[in-house]
Formats: C-alpha cells, structure tokens, sequence
C-alpha cells in the first residue's frame, strides 16, 4: 500500500521519542493505549494486549526483548514511537535508539517507584541531551503512592545530573491499562490519553537541525527485515529527503564508502510498515538496498560528507561457547544440527544485536557468544530451538581483564527488596558470592530495600536462591558498576549430581531407589543416556547411577506394585536456570523439545581419566 499521509509533512510536526521503564511498569501497554488514540484500532475493534510484544517470547515471558518503531497522528503531528526494553541484558537495544529520538517517556510504576534499569536507561537519555516526560502509572494499584513516587524521581533526576531544563520534567499520572491520564493528582477527571499527548507535543522538541534542503544524511540505528528486499536500514534522517530509486552512500566502520540504490522506502503506522515515495528530514524511515548495511553506519547523499556520531554502548561481562550436539541423541530432534549452520545463525544473530558478540575458537565446532547476561543468551536458545537448531551451551564465564599485572573482573551494583524476616538471609547470600554490603534500609509495608555491590560472576544462579529464601517475594536489578580486583572463588552450587551410566529409558523401578538420593531431574519414559545428569544430591560429589534397571518380576504382585510407584514429580529447568546450574565441566543440551543437562565428557571412564590429570 502507497502512503503519502506524511508527503510534505514539516520537520516541525515530527516528534520522535522513546518509551522507557523498569521490567512490567506498563510500558508496553502504555504504547498500546496511544495507539488506539491515534485511530489504529477502529472502533469496537477485537485488540490483542501488548500488541508491540509481536515476538512469541515477549508475549510469553511479559518483556519486551526487542526496541520496535511505531507512529501515530494526532492534530497534525507525526509522532514516532520507540518501544524498548526494561531488562539490563538487553540494553544495548535501548542505547542504540536514543540517536533515533528527541524525547523520552519515562513510565515509572506508582507502588514500586524508579528502579535499578529506570537508572540504567534514563541516565543513558539523559546523556545524549534528550527531554524527559514522566509519567507515573498504576496510580490505581494497592498502596500506590504517587506523590512519594514523583520525589523519588526528582531525586534520580537529581543523582543522573540532569540539566535544568531536564529536571524540570512535566509529571503525568494515570493508568496505562485503563486508558486515562492526567497533569495534576487534584480535581482533575480522569478521562483518556489527550493530556499526555498534549505533553508530548508541547515538551518534546522537532527534531535538530531536520532540514529538508540540505544533503540527506541518516544514522543507522536498527536493522529490520523485510521477507521481499531482505535487510532494512532504520533510522532518523538528520537532513534532507529520500526517494525510491536514490543513489545514496554507505559510510562504513572500517571508512570505505560504499554506494547503492534506494530499493524500497518504508514508513511506521500503527502496526504496520508502509511504502512511502519520500523520506523527509526528521521522520523516522526504514531504507532497503544496502545489503552489508550495519548499526552505527551512516547513509549520505554526499560521498564526501562525515558519518554521524554512534552512541557507546556498554561492552558484554559474559560469554559462553556454542557447538553442535555431539551426545548420542544429537541430530534426532532437530534439523539444524552442523557446525556451518549454528555457525551461520550465530553470526546473523550478531548482525542485528549490537550487544552480542560471536566468534570462532581454536576448536572445531565451537562458537564464543559473549553478551550482557544469561538472559539475553537464554533468549538467544529458545529462538534458536523454535528454528528448529540443536546446540550444546557452556556456563557463563565472566569476561576478565588484565591491567598492569593484576586481574580485573565486572562487578554490579545490585538492588534487591525483601520482606523483612528475610534481609539476614539474603546478606548472607551476598557474603557467599562476595557482594559487598553498602546500604539496607525500610522501605514500608514491612519490606526492607538493600544496595550492595557484587561481582557478576556472584549473580549467576542468584535469582533461584533469592526466589527460595523469599518465597517468590524478593524482587532484585542489577546495573554494570565498573571492573576492580578480582574478588576470589565462588561457590554457588554446593550439592553434586546424579549422572547417569547407561542408555535407555527411565525405570520407576530405579528411579524410587534414586529419590532417596536426592532430587531427580527425569521422569519414567524419559530417554537417558551415559553422562547425561539426571538428579541432583546433596552430597558435593557426583554419583554414578543407573535410572534404567527394571525389577526383575517373579508373580503378579510385583508387577502391579511396580506400576504404582509414586514418584515426586521431577525439577524442570528453564533454559536460564539450566545455564546458571551447570558447571564448568557440564554443558546445556537445547534441542527443539529437549533441555537436558550432561557432563562435558560423556564417557565414565575417559571423565575419570581427565579429572585426574587436572587435579
């Protein structure tokens, strides 16, 4: 379809802005109520929640994992909006926007208030100059408390530096999930979106130096897909305008400039991209053409003009290696099972994720993944497993450093609420994995809010012992703090594993003996083989096991007594938990239907063999 709503629309009636929170402020459900104000839903119209969340894992897991663009119009103007992530892992899909806009929308839940990745991601617009809006929402939920809320803003604001200009932020309140908003918490009726939009078009600026009749110029910003013309340029235009069947060039890193042709022009409405005739200067476009086209490029008009200024983004504290499923059941559940296409998979991923970097080892078969955290790489599975691969996955390893002969690691600073009966056992915790203590304070309905600083390697498997401790009660966030000294060994997993010595399926006969050592991971039926762990003991050994043997029957009874074993159901693990269990000398099996956990050499005799040559 051939739009030319926007043909002609001036610089000054764009607003370009992100949206930005905490992991489930409402953010996402925030876009989807300035959507149906700018008449993307008819009326009556049947609307999918979190209609942004287009991916299966968003919808699946309530975050938003990658930054979308979307548009509405609203009393002559074009306002462009960017959707992006609250989760630290995937903030370098956040950083990479902010050269997209001019403003942002900082949503801010009215119980919980700013938290650690609200720092994270407001201090990076404010950084780049951007104006923010705030707007405190869930004003509705129990114990909300608005006005406590706004001050804590101001004072974030306050912490970050923020400009005068910055500081004094218009403040909107509201409920994203039923649609009202207002400027002021007193006599004012709550009624629909207008007064938001209205602080949206009177506080965020037009976009800098958008003129039309200059030399066209855009910074890349995000690279989308397009099943007909392949990839998709995305960005602001700085300056000028584009048509179909330009010839513009490519600024690339390593400086070589490479020229090409305007294949396909596309704009953001509603839900939808759209063809377009023209690109003008400070609208948000989507170009084809440019096959090898990368984030942080630049396209020109002028061959000879300088690319634009790239933002930094925050380098990977993790990594972890890829490689094909070598165990005795690899290749039977999967179809993407050679070394060449997880290879070829890897590096499209690192194509289009700036913070995810991929490289090959001395070992055939064998990826590098580094990345922010074990979320962002437990993502990258899980998608990988609906497409159908099948891969072996390393724990994560913290990325270290070496300056002037001593050894740096990355440390977090980390933010955890509790219920009060469980701060001594949640500094306790901290002790354990080396974090450091530095304040502890009440922050009412008998809950206590705790700052400490930790080294990365001390977060992994930390969420599954917070969850334990408190129930499911204890909420925590993490921000990268610096690298400093290494801090020394951590032990997170005390017990060893039941490992399995044959192939075959599990027995309930032998698993009932095996519960009594602890606790199973397989079910009766499941498919085991030798090396394959099964169970976890309390014991900080591994113990060798056979789930396979059956009872041998001698009359009836035994028989049906064997049928009616009761079992524990067994642990199942999610791709995360599974990456932040193992150990160095085990691996992750993810295939399509499968998650299974094994040791790295899978032979008894040969892993003896190897343990003992490191000991």
């Amino acid at each position: 379809m051939m739009n030319e709503e926007n043909k002609g629309t001036p610089a000054g009636k764009y607003r370009n802005l992100a949206i930005i929170a905490h992991v489930d402020h409402g953010k996402t459900t925030l876009v989807d109520q300035l959507l149906r104000a700018g008449g993307t839903y008819r009326e009556n119209q049947e609307v999918q929640d979190r209609a942004m969340d287009s991916m299966d894992l968003e919808r699946e897991k309530g975050i938003t994992i990658k930054a979308k663009n979307t548009s509405i119009r609203w009393n002559g103007y074009v306002i462009n909006i960017v959707d992006t992530p609250g989760h630290a892992d995937f903030g370098a899909e956040v950083e990479r926007v902010m050269k997209m806009v001019d403003g942002v929308i900082l949503v801010v839940d009215a119980y919980e208030g700013p938290q650690a990745q609200t720092r994270f991601v407001l201090r990076k617009a404010l950084e780049e100059g951007l104006l923010p809006i705030v707007v405190i929402n869930k004003i509705d939920r129990p114990h909300a408390d608005p006005v406590k809320v706004h001050d804590e803003v101001l004072e974030l604001l306050m912490d970050l530096d923020a400009t005068e200009e910055q500081f004094d932020a218009p403040f909107v309140y509201g409920s994203a999930k039923d649609g009202y908003f207002m400027t002021s918490l007193e006599n004012e009726p709550p009624v629909d979106c207008t007064p938001l939009l209205f602080s949206i078009v009177n506080r965020i600026p037009p976009p800098k130096d958008a003129d039309p009749d200059k030399d066209f110029k855009m910074l890349i910003s995000n690279i989308d897909w397009d099943d007909y013309v392949g990839r998709v340029a995305v960005g602001r235009i700085s300056a000028g305008r584009v048509r179909k069947g330009d010839t513009l060039y490519l600024l690339r890193r390593d400086g070589s400039r490479v020229p090409g042709k305007v294949t396909r022009l596309f704009e953001y409405s509603g839900l939808q991209t759209n063809d377009s005739t023209v690109g003008e200067a400070g609208n948000i476009v989507g170009i084809s053409g440019f096959e090898d086209v990368d984030i942080g490029e630049t396209l020109v008009q002028n061959a000879e003009d300088e690319p634009l200024p790239f933002v930094h983004i925050e380098p990977p504290t993790v990594q972890m290696d890829f490689s094909i499923n070598d165990g005795p059941l690899g290749g039977r559940d999967g179809k993407n099972v050679t070394s060449r296409v997880i290879r070829d998979r890897l590096m499209r991923e690192m194509r289009t994720n700036i913070s995810i970097k991929v490289e090959d080892t001395e070992q055939a078969g064998v990826f590098r993944v580094s990345a922010r955290g074990t979320m962002q790489v437990a993502i990258l599975m899980e998608q990988m497993r609906r497409e159908d691969y099948e891969i072996l996955v390393s724990r994560p390893q913290v990325i270290m450093r070496e300056e002037e002969g001593q050894k740096l690691e990355p440390f977090e600073t980390l933010y955890i609420e509790v219920p009060d009966e469980c701060a001594n056992g949640v500094v306790r915790i901290l002790g354990n994995r080396k974090g450091v203590l530095e304040s502890m304070e009440g922050v009412g309905a008998g809950s206590v809010s705790i700052k400490a600083s930790i080294p990365t390697r001390g977060l992994i498997g930390f969420e599954f012992e917070l969850v334990n401790l408190t129930s499911g009660r204890g909420i925590f966030s993490h921000l990268f703090k610096e690298y400093a000294p290494y801090a020394g060994d951590i032990v997170t997993r005390r017990g060893g594993t039941l490992v399995s010595l044959e192939a075959g399926i599990a027995r309930p006969y032998s698993l009932e003996a095996l519960e009594e050592r602890g606790t199973l991971f397989i079910a009766p039926g499941d498919e085991v083989y030798e090396g394959m762990i099964v169970g976890e003991t309390a014991k900080p050994v591994d113990i060798p096991v056979n789930p396979t043997r059956e009872k041998h029957l001698t009359n009836h009874r035994s028989a049906t007594k064997n049928e009616s074993v009761q079992l524990t159901p067994p642990r199942v693990f999610s791709l995360e938990r599974a990456l932040e269990y193992i150990e160095p000398d085990e691996l992750v099996e993810a295939t399509p239907h499968f998650i299974r956990l094994r040791k790295r050499i899978i032979d008894a005799t040969a892993r003896k063999r190897a343990s003992f040559q490191n000991s």
